[in-house]
């Protein structure tokens, strides 16, 4: 114990948890989150929405959709392996690394300045997240945490309005404790690798294809059952280490990029893109495009900063034109797409996947009155704060403007501005920073922007200590509330 001490406090400051586990060992990262306990929970009869809506203080956004706009449709969620926004839009030599979901975001709700709110679980922390509007805990995986709790969740509010609920993933359900964490969810079926086999398996599973042909299948015969349904699909094909089999490579990029990170990456997500086509394509087919809601996030980062080589850099700074930064990479697309909503809307307001459940509620028309959640409904509510952990120092928090890491606490923290990713040390009154070149994307590439209130006043504002004092007893409200709900009575 003592060696492990030895080697866990010269590493704490300014380390994201991932890393303090990457540099302490994981018998030193063990001690050290034994001895790093958390504040001692608030009581969970002391916890309610107001308590909440208190601590995030949003604003009120004008009407950009009613509430309620896809009320009685399907509801069809795509979260999307390792896929960051800026594959929107972007081209490599005059090729489209994702022209599917280009022409998605150009007929739909694209929300361009959206991230990630996973923690060690990774996958399935972001169904975690999007399904419960918790955060994740502050130690461990949510899968393994929180699985065996009686959890509020989407699945089972959409229940209580009449849906079928289901979920869709070509792994062995036990990867990751997903078998106890469905259950924990409420949906009331799940479909694994027993039902999509192993044939034209990519990664650790069936191809993307394999797993929207066959889901389609599900999807079609609860549509044939008269009463709507919520599916949550989690694509698998552009996992790390984007290995794809060749006979799926698609995409020819100039010879600098081969064998690096960043040009495994743009081929494995054009792939994914290429299998996003096919899905939409079928479920239009199929008559259940027009009926449904469909949702699209990518689920985490999939080019880590601290994994890219100097040459991997070089090439990120090519496709963003300036520097990549830590901001870009937990910045993941969020795209929303119905029938009766307006098309082609691009809304710079900020999210996360904390606030996917309460939005798919408004657009629904479902009540979220008896529903706890820390998430806000993006179509209607601006002024967001968004606590980031793990890939991020816990303590990590974004609002509309900047992103703030902190090294031990506030005063010794960095503010990133996220109008131009530039840097500040902390302390300082203004954003002094340079304007660097941002990425040349193509007009009809994306949609037209859609500018929140007040936008010039945040592009000037970064977190206030009040705000990351906020942000800190938000997370320790989601976890206070989580670990003192009852086990449910399946449990294991």
């Amino acid at each position: 114990m003592i060696l492990c001490m030895l080697n866990i406090y010269p590493n704490r400051a300014s380390m994201s948890e991932l890393t303090q586990a990457e540099q302490m060992g994981i018998l030193g990262y063990e001690a050290y989150t034994i001895l790093d306990r958390p504040d001692k929970p608030v009581p969970i009869t002391h916890i309610d929405q107001a308590d909440i809506d208190q601590l995030k203080q949003t604003t009120e956004l004008p009407a950009i959709v009613e509430q309620g706009a896809a009320s009685g449709r399907n509801v069809i969620m795509l979260q999307l392996e390792s896929f960051q926004n800026f594959l929107i839009g972007l081209e490599v030599d005059g090729q489209e690394i994702t022209p599917n979901l280009n022409q998605l975001a150009r007929q739909s709700l694209y929300f361009p300045n959206f991230y990630q709110q996973v923690g060690q679980g990774n996958t399935s922390d972001a169904e975690f997240v999007v399904n419960t509007s918790f955060y994740t805990p502050p130690n461990g995986a949510a899968t393994t945490v929180y699985a065996d709790k009686a959890l509020p969740s989407l699945p089972k509010l959409m229940s209580a309005n009449g849906y079928q609920t289901a979920t869709f993933h070509t792994n062995d359900v036990r990867f990751w404790n997903r078998d106890q964490l469905y259950k924990a969810l409420g949906f009331d079926q799940y479909y694994d690798i027993d039902y999509f086999g192993t044939q034209d398996s990519i990664a650790f599973s069936a191809s993307d294809e394999v797993l929207y042909s066959k889901t389609l299948d599900k999807l079609e015969s609860m549509h044939s059952s008269g009463k709507p349904f919520y599916a949550h699909i989690i694509s698998m094909s552009a996992h790390h280490p984007y290995t794809l089999p060749k006979n799926k490579v698609k995409l020819t990029l100039p010879e600098r990029y081969k064998d690096t990170l960043p040009g495994d990456y743009l081929i494995s997500q054009h792939y994914a893109d290429q299998a996003v086509g096919q899905l939409i394509a079928g479920l239009k087919e199929r008559g259940l495009w027009e009926n449904s809601l469909f949702v699209l996030y990518g689920d985490h980062l999939g080019l880590p900063i601290y994994s890219l080589d100097r040459d991997d850099k070089v090439l990120m700074k090519e496709l963003y034109g300036r520097e990549y930064t830590s901001a870009d990479m937990i910045n993941i697309p969020l795209i929303i797409s119905a029938p009766g909503v307006t098309p082609g809307v691009q809304l710079e307001q900020i999210g996360g996947q904390v606030d996917i459940l309460p939005t798919i509620a408004g657009l629904t028309g479902v009540s979220l009155k008896d529903q706890l959640h820390f998430g806000q409904d993006l179509l209607h509510e601006g002024g967001n704060l968004l606590p980031e952990r793990y890939y991020l120092p816990s303590g990590s928090v974004l609002n509309d403007a900047s992103l703030f890491i902190p090294a031990k606490g506030y005063g010794d923290g960095t503010h990133y501005s996220l109008a131009d990713a530039g840097r500040q040390d902390a302390g300082q009154q203004q954003m002094d920073v340079p304007s660097e070149e941002v990425p040349k994307i193509s007009a009809d590439k994306v949609p037209p922007v859609f500018t929140t209130p007040n936008n010039s006043e945040l592009s000037s504002r970064f977190i206030t200590k009040e705000q990351y004092d906020r942000a800190l007893d938000l997370a320790h409200l989601s976890n206070s509330y989580l670990s003192q709900l009852p086990d449910r009575k399946d449990a294991k």
